[in-house]
């Protein structure tokens, strides 16, 4: 059994125009004085991260590999969360996500899309430079507007929808192959792949390609009524990264799952920094450790209530709690005894 790694924090919640989240040595130095040994790093925030540079210049390479490294924290992975929001967006969504693109390229979907597969791809390229083997995103959604099936939906419409996902996504996946990254995709409401059913049709068309991992974090599935710690036993073989985020999910008489249009503080469901919500995080830690999961334990804040910063200094300590450190031996080996076929044979009354 492996120990899994962490703390770290995802720092896309974080980063701003104001110091200490303006630059990467300054937040780095941040993370690190919060108490984080690791931080994932968007790869499309210019205030912390060159894609292009990343990708092409060694030099460049070392010396962000360096500023963490004086500040005492690891890269764990690269996210490519909103550019792979924009592999695919449903027209309803245009306006919103346009500001995810490059000004230059608003108001042009498919010049925007072939932008978010280049970022991807860049994201992946960087990872392998960076001698990283996994890579965060979202699958994107074309289906998502026709999720609850009022009038009905056209036969055929999700069908089309998720082969035209998995065709835009294959590529990708073949060049994560060719650099031996992992891409791991977060299962969240907003993108076509939400659960374990709308993820089994995504594999299934991409030929169950062995890249398409998965993100896991159990606050979306406590927002849905899922089983996370069952998800944990159907699709450890796929886990490849983990976001420690919290939630609950308090339905009323008034509001259940759906939210009834209200802002996050006033909704049945809504995210808490780690240790605040419902999710059984011991059960999680256990799980994981008993699949054997050996990547970055990644607290992502998101928290209706709480200041992000008590929540990044709060979770670090929660992480570090929940680590299960994996023992070398089984602990009943004091009564074991040497391998003795004889002695096999007359315990079972053979002779």
């Amino acid at each position: 059994m492996q120990t899994m790694k962490g703390p770290g924090l995802f720092l896309a919640q974080f980063v701003s125009d104001q110091a200490p989240f303006n630059d990467w040595r300054s937040i780095t130095a941040w993370a690190a004085s919060m108490g984080y040994v690791g931080v994932q790093v968007p790869s499309g925030d210019k205030r912390l991260f060159d894609l292009d540079l990343a990708v092409s210049s060694q030099d460049w390479r070392d010396e962000f590999l360096g500023i963490a490294a004086e500040n005492g924290v690891a890269v764990t992975e690269l996210s490519s969360h909103v550019q792979g929001q924009l592999i695919a967006v449903h027209p309803a969504y245009d306006s919103a996500f346009d500001a995810f693109a490059p000004p230059e390229l608003r108001g042009n979907p498919a010049a925007r899309q072939e932008w978010a597969a280049e970022q991807v791809a860049g994201t992946i390229r960087a990872s392998r430079a960076l001698g990283l083997d996994a890579m965060a995103t979202f699958s994107g959604a074309l289906a998502w507007p026709y999720l609850y099936p009022w009038p009905q939906r056209a036969p055929g419409l999700v069908e089309l929808a998720f082969d035209t996902l998995a065709e835009r996504w294959r590529p990708l996946l073949d060049l994560a192959e060719e650099n031996g990254v992992d891409i791991c995709y977060e299962i969240h409401p907003g993108e076509d792949l939400h659960d374990g059913v709308s993820y089994e049709m995504f594999l299934s068309r991409v030929g169950d390609h062995k890249r398409a991992c998965l993100l896991y974090d159990p606050s979306h599935f406590v927002l849905q009524q899922l089983d996370y710690i069952e998800n944990i036993d159907i699709y450890h073989d796929r886990i490849k990264m983990f976001h420690v985020k919290d939630a609950e999910f308090r339905p009323t008489g008034r509001q259940g799952v759906y939210g009834g249009f209200q802002p996050w503080a006033e909704r049945a469901g809504r995210f808490r920094s780690p240790g605040d919500g419902q999710v059984d995080f011991g059960q999680v830690f256990a799980k994981l450790a008993q699949y054997d999961f050996a990547g970055w334990a990644v607290v992502e804040w998101e928290c209706a209530l709480k200041h992000p910063e008590d929540g990044a200094r709060e979770g670090a300590a929660f992480v570090r709690r929940h680590i299960i450190r994996a023992t070398p031996h089984a602990f009943d080996d004091f009564a074991a005894q040497q391998v003795d076929a004889a002695v096999n044979r007359a315990a079972l009354g053979l002779a």
